[in-house]
Parts: structure tokens; C-alpha cells; sequence
């Protein structure tokens, strides 16, 4: 019933601009899944109207946030559209400097840029810089709201942050929205409970596997990170209809951190070439070589991956074991964090390296958002999009350090939010 009457919302749009913002707030809170023709619908009628002429008469809010949405669904679209808003010599406007939402949305737009484009670059300079200097003057924003909402985007763009964790965010600034929409915050609350109880059935199957492996126990060296590994699948995909997919990577990952451990804390050289050997081989005879430890670990490895094979060899017709294997081979001995990689090679400062890694993530994120508007088949598309999810699950996971190995207070409070606590409705809800 509420989906419904938010398709009438969707249905009913005369504004083509309240349209985008309908869409801007389905996608932040969390149910933009439930929505995809109509989303569809509005974008294809929005860009068929482009296409007759961009109409110039549009604020800065509005014309970011058009050109965000369509570059984010794969539309191709100029950052020429921003050259209404910079002078002759190609600045922004000085009477750009205290338009906060406008240069909110100008910020999130620019995260959609590709290799070599000037403008957004520009963009997001001129958008970062005033943004923080308004938050720095208490007199120039006096909406507590949207100074949250400008300070969270500064400090990850909504571009890079994992979808999950920032809708359950996005709820509760939704709710202080004088102008929001019942219905729409109601279908938000109730879906995010219904799939967080979804996962949660997901990981009690996940934990029956791990302990019927039997390596949280045999291997006493191996960092168990069950609940690590399953937090990484609902970034890479959290609807409730693909719960086979994040338990399979569920396993891959948990298997993948088991035997990373064998590598770089317990295994010697001798016993890890005899491993190694056994996994390009994959045949079981080759166990016989193997140390007592090794043989379980081998065996859970094999099990696993060849369950898998079966399960899509039977079910899509295709073979992907051997793709399963160099998954595994991929992450054997160690690998140096990046930052040091590059001191060492480089000899620059832990400063200067990080600076370097930040360009190679926003390079890499540019590559991302070209893809997403190269002509191809809907399922390259989205294919896309998991690459993207691992990303911005990767700058979840090590925002604040190692997420994934130290098991530090964000972690935990990222995994009471997205799988303990649910969202407590009103009574009259």
C-alpha cells in the first residue's frame, strides 16, 4: 500500500524538478529499488527535454542536481551545462559564495567528473572552499540541518559513501524535514527494518557455515572476522532478494581471510609452496602433502568453492571455479599497505603518500563514472555498479583505520546500526 501511493507521488510530478527531488530522496533513503520504472520514466523524459535545449534560466540546486541524477543513471551530459554560472574568464561567480544548498549540490555533482574535466574540477574547488568557510562563519547558515547535511557530504561526498549506511543516517535527517512526506519516511523506516531483518537471517546461515568448517577453532592463529567479511556484501549489494549472493561472498571473503592468515603469520615457506601447489592443482590427492592444519583449511577451501561451481555451472551454465581459484591465489603472501608501498618506493612523507593515494582513489572513482555512461548492454551497467559498491565499502571499512582487522569502535557501531538495532517507529505508525 505505501509503495503505491508512492508511485502516485512519482506518477502525479508536474515539475520535472520535483521530480528529480523525489528521486534524490528515494535514493538516499534506501528504497529507490522499489521504484526503478518510474525512475526510469522521469530520467528518459528529463533527458528527451534536454535534448530540445538546457534551459539556462535554472539556478545553480537545480541544474546540479539534474546533472547529477543523469550522469549517475548513465545519461551522457556535459559539464558545459555549468558555464551559465562562471564569468568571462571562466571562475565561478562571486554571487555563487553564499548560496549553500546551491553549492551543496554543486559539491555532489562534481564527484561525477571524468578524466580531464576542467569545469567540474573547478567545481568542486570553488564548492569545497566556500562550503567550508560558511560552516566556519556561524552567521552566514543559520539552518541547523543543513549545515549537518554540508558537513557530512565534506567529509565523504554521498557519491562515495556506502549506500546502506548512509540511508539509516538519511532517515533521521529526512524525519527533521519540515516539508517531507509521511508516507515516504513510513516506507523508509518499515523497509529498512524488513531487510535488516533479512540480513540478519543471512548471517545466522553464515555462522552456521563458519562453524561447520571448523577453522575458528582448529586455526587458532586465523582472525575470525565472519561478521567483517558479511558487512562487506551488504555494501557490495543489501536487497533482500539477493541474500544467495552475499552469503556467497561471504564465504569467499571469510575463506580469503583464513588464508591470508596462514600466509602471513603461521605457514613457512616450505608449507606454503606445498599449498599453493595444491590450489592450482585443486585436486584432494595433493592434501597428502599437507601439514594437519593445512589439510582442513585445503579441504574448507575446496568444499566451498567447488559447492559454489556446482550451485551456477547448474543454475546459469557457467563454469567459474577456475575464476574462484585465482581469487584465492591472488591474496597468497604479503601485501604492504599502499601508503607504505609508496613511502618505500618513493621516499616521500606519510603526508605526501596519503596525498598521492587520495588523487589515485578520485582517478579510479572518474574511470568508474566514465564507464557508467559508455553504450553497452543494461547488464554492463550493471556490472558497473559493483565495483563502485566495493569502493565505497572500502572507504566505509578504512575511513578510520583497519575496519576490517582491528574490530575498533566504528566497526562495531556500523554493524549495531545496519544489523542490531532497528528503526523504532511511532506509535501511530
Amino acid at each position: 500500500m505505501l509503495k503505491e501511493d508512492v508511485k502516485r507521488l512519482l506518477d502525479q510530478v508536474v515539475d520535472p524538478l520535483d521530480g528529480l527531488g523525489l528521486i534524490d530522496d528515494l535514493q538516499r533513503l534506501g528504497v529507490f529499488y522499489h521504484f526503478e520504472d518510474e525512475i526510469n520514466r522521469i530520467l528518459e523524459s528529463t533527458y528527451n527535454h534536454i535534448n530540445e535545449g538546457w534551459n539556462t534560466d535554472e539556478d545553480l540546486q537545480a541544474t546540479s542536481l539534474k546533472f547529477r541524477l543523469l550522469r549517475q543513471h548513465g545519461y551522457t551530459i556535459s559539464e558545459d551545462v555549468f558555464k551559465n554560472f562562471t564569468d568571462e574568464i571562466g571562475n565561478f561567480k562571486t554571487c555563487l559564495y553564499e548560496d549553500v544548498k546551491g553549492l551543496l549540490y554543486l559539491y555532489e555533482a562534481s564527484y561525477f567528473s571524468f578524466e580531464g574535466e576542467r569545469i567540474l574540477e573547478e567545481a568542486r574547488d570553488f564548492a569545497t572552499k566556500n562550503l567550508k568557510n560558511i560552516l566556519n562563519r556561524k552567521d552566514m547558515i543559520d539552518d541547523e540541518d543543513l549545515a549537518i547535511l554540508v558537513s557530512h557530504a565534506l567529509e565523504v561526498p554521498t557519491h562515495w559513501r556506502m549506500q546502506r549506511l548512509d540511508a539509516r543516517w538519511f532517515i533521521d535527517m529526512y524525519e527533521r524535514r519540515p516539508n517531507l512526506s509521511p508516507t515516504l519516511l513510513l516506507l523508509a523506516k518499515l523497509d529498512f527494518n524488513m531487510v535488516q531483518a533479512t540480513h540478519q537471517e543471512d548471517l545466522k546461515h553464515m555462522s552456521r557455515w563458519w562453524n561447520n568448517t571448523g577453522l575458528g577453532q582448529k586455526l587458532s592463529f586465523a582472525r575470525d572476522r565472519l561478521m567483517e567479511n558479511f558487512l562487506w556484501t551488504i555494501g557490495m549489494d543489501f536487497k533482500p532478494q539477493n541474500s544467495y549472493l552475499r552469503k556467497n561472498l561471504t564465504i569467499v571473503a571469510a575463506l580469503i581471510t583464513t588464508i591470508d592468515d596462514v600466509y602471513d603469520v603461521y605457514g613457512t615457506l616450505d608449507e606454503l609452496e606445498r599449498f599453493t601447489n595444491a590450489v592450482e592443482r585443486w585436486d584432494l590427492s595433493e592434501m597428502e602433502h599437507l601439514p594437519a592444519y593445512m589439510k582442513i583449511c585445503f579441504l574448507a577451501l575446496f568444499n566451498s568453492i567447488n559447492e559454489m561451481g556446482y550451485d551456477t555451472l547448474k543454475e546459469q551454465g557457467v563454469h567459474i571455479i577456475p575464476y574462484l581459484q585465482k581469487t584465492d591465489e591472488m591474496i597468497r603472501g604479503d601485501i604492504p599497505k599502499s601508503i607504505q608501498c609508496y613511502m618505500h618506493e618513493t621516499g616521500a612523507s606519510e603526508e605526501d603518500a596519503r596525498k598521492h593515494m587520495k588523487y589515485l582513489i578520485g582517478k579510479a572513482w572518474k574511470k568508474m563514472n566514465e564507464a557508467r555512461v559508455e553504450d553497452g548492454p543494461l547488464f554492463f551497467r550493471a556490472f558497473i555498479e559493483s565495483p563502485e559498491n566495493l569502493a565505497r565499502m572500502a572507504q566505509c571499512m578504512y575511513q578510520y583505520g583497519d575496519g576490517h582487522a582491528a574490530q575498533g569502535p566504528e566497526t562495531r557501531d556500523l554493524v549495531k546500526s545496519l544489523l542490531i538495532n532497528p528503526i523504532l517507529l511511532d506509535e501511530k505508525a
